[in-house]
């Protein structure tokens, strides 16, 4: 599996750690957050290419945190994680966007092939992306410098 980077996001420290420690040996660049709060501050600092997200936390839930990621970085793909009697909590989340949701206890090779096709998708939009802004800077060369010139002011 490629590298990239995923955010965890869950309130069970025990299953957040093991998560986190399973995803590491695939040699993915994996962070974690204990609740909504401080995950949509990690999203704020870093970049993460997935997130997995658990519906049901103290404080902002997940569905109220998903809409908030999406607002902020659309891009950012969102796995959903939901208990046996919260599946319609998934579905919501998929209608705001989520890429999917798993039951929990998920089975952990299912789990790998969602967060790979999450990045798959991820990874083609900002190709897209790219090769847009490639075509938009080659039809206008002046504006390479007019954006040289914007980035250096941040």
């Amino acid at each position: 599996m490629e590298d990239f980077r995923v955010l965890v996001v869950d309130d069970e420290d025990d299953f957040r750690e093991t998560l986190i420690k399973r995803l590491q040996k695939r040699n993915l660049d994996v962070s974690g957050a204990e609740n909504g709060e401080k995950a949509l501050e990690m999203i704020d600092k870093y970049l993460y290419d997935v997130v997995i997200l658990d519906v049901k936390m103290p404080g902002i839930d997940g569905i109220e945190a998903l809409r908030e990621i999406k607002r902020r970085k659309p891009l950012v793909e969102v796995i959903m994680l939901t208990g046996h009697a919260s599946v319609e909590s998934g579905i919501e989340g998929m209608k705001l966007g989520a890429f999917d949701y798993l039951t929990k206890p998920a089975d952990f090779d299912q789990f790998l092939e969602k967060l790979r096709q999450a990045y798959e998708k991820k990874f083609a939009h900002d190709e897209k992306i790219r090769q847009a802004t490639i075509r938009d800077l080659a039809g206008h060369p002046a504006r390479i410098f007019q954006q040289l010139k914007e980035e250096k002011k941040k």
